[in-house]
């Protein structure tokens, strides 16, 4: 594994992509340390000491800027809003859905609709947020912003909106030039840096006896198994035998060989996840409109994670999710064609229609189980958090770690073997890259 990772710096073009990728990472974690202009601090600080569920939620996706109010306050959460929203579209409208047929030109053209969608969403909510921070104050009854004048809050507007059109520019420098997802990447990133807060706020625990050494050990090894779970379930596959009929040219006999194909339990990845959670944040960015009136008490009360009805309503759109991310990327009638015009098949399932019938069977049913795993990862420790428990990385979080891990690891180990090295995984414990679900 360590000569592995020495295989990575010896490859030019690789060893530049990391370094962009940690050089746009760091811009990006600086930028959510700058504070918008006119918030009081000091207010600020006294007023978040008090908070909990809802910000926790928010907080997730701006890496920490929520908290802080920086300039990347609103993250990428208008952009995931928006890749939803067209992604929905493409189902629903005949124009967008040829788009997503035409190949690179019909992805640009979405790719740029995507964006001024986040134009709008994230003027919405950049709005929202500023009649919410207007009403905020200390418990000593100070008040967070200096300034409340309507040309003070177009300037915040503008401000936040600047911002979350960076990151997503940021993201897709990465993308393109990087390796792994960028927008991805800047939510892990965004977790991942609030590790050590979570350590110490444990370690408090401990050390005023909030928690016993034995409790901690205890739940330091459900976190282990609940990763191992993770790991299992994100890489595990079902495969279908496939035959290749055997052909004679000349002399030569061409084809019989076996082999499969592979098909993802959890094949929508992290995406589900994040598109749910973002889905769940609609009613808390509507609710910023009405601070202090009776509908955002209850927004907030229904919609704080560990909430029942936030629970079960949060449950059912990763199921959701998971099913229309996967039926959208995953063409079974496809596959059925190629697998036809290359002479292959599956053994007992005629050609054509009856195998995309077949795949399409499989793939509905790996779909359920993997849901039903992502569901049961990201709500325990939510119910667990209710027994006062300190999980500070949820579920959800540990999923999107653990995903984007993997992806970003596969991209890697994908250009080492271009190159003719071993990859990343193969070497590892794992003794394959997949683990298979008969």
């Amino acid at each position: 594994m360590i000569n592995t990772f020495g295989d990575i710096f010896k490859v030019q073009d690789l060893k530049r992509k990391i370094g962009f990728t940690f050089l746009i990472l760091a811009v990006y974690r600086v930028g959510t340390t700058v504070p918008l202009p006119g918030v009081n601090a000091g207010a600020l600080q006294a007023f978040f000491a008090r908070q909990e569920g809802v910000m926790g939620f928010l907080n997730m996706f701006s890496g920490g800027a929520m908290e802080r109010l920086s300039i990347f306050a609103l993250g990428v959460m208008p952009y995931i809003n928006a890749s939803i929203i067209m992604s929905l579209l493409q189902t629903a409208v005949p124009y967008l859905e040829k788009l997503s047929k035409e190949g690179a030109p019909g992805r640009e053209k979405i790719t740029r609709m995507t964006r001024y969608a986040t134009l709008i969403i994230g003027s919405v909510q950049a709005f929202g947020l500023t009649y919410w921070i207007q009403s905020m104050k200390s418990p000593g009854g100070e008040a967070v912003l200096m300034f409340t004048s309507f040309g003070f809050r177009l300037l915040l507007v503008v401000t936040m909106l600047t911002g979350t059109m960076l990151v997503m520019w940021l993201g897709e420098q990465i993308t393109e030039s990087g390796i792994g997802n960028g927008i991805s990447l800047i939510i892990f990133a965004g977790i991942v840096a609030g590790f050590p807060s979570g350590l110490q706020n444990t370690y408090s625990l401990l050390r005023t006896d909030e928690i016993s050494l034995f409790g901690l050990a205890l739940i330091g090894i459900f976190m282990l198994a609940i990763l191992a779970l993770t790991v299992f379930i994100e890489e595990a596959q079902r495969r279908i035998p496939i035959q290749y009929a055997q052909r004679v040219v000349g002399r030569k006999v061409y084809g019989g060989q076996s082999t499969y194909l592979p098909l993802k339990v959890e094949s929508s990845g992290v995406i589900a996840v994040i598109f749910a959670m973002a889905f769940m944040s609609f009613p808390l960015m509507i609710g910023q409109f009405f601070p202090g009136s009776a509908l955002f008490e209850k927004i907030q009360v229904f919609f704080s994670p560990g909430n029942m009805v936030y629970i079960v309503v949060y449950a059912v759109l990763i199921v959701a999710f998971c099913y229309f991310y996967t039926l959208l990327t995953f063409d079974p009638k496809n596959i059925a064609d190629n697998l036809k015009k290359s002479g292959g098949f599956i053994p007992g399932v005629r050609p054509g229609e009856q195998t995309a019938n077949k795949i399409k069977t499989v793939m509905y049913r790996i779909i359920l189980v993997g849901a039903i795993f992502v569901v049961f990862i990201a709500i325990v420790p939510m119910i667990l958090r209710n027994f006062n428990m300190p999980f500070y990385f949820g579920g959800t979080a540990l999923l999107i770690i653990v995903g984007v891990a993997l992806d970003t690891m596969g991209q890697v180990e994908s250009q080492l073997i271009m190159r003719h090295y071993d990859g990343l995984l193969k070497k590892s414990r794992l003794k394959g890259r997949y683990f298979n679900i008969k």
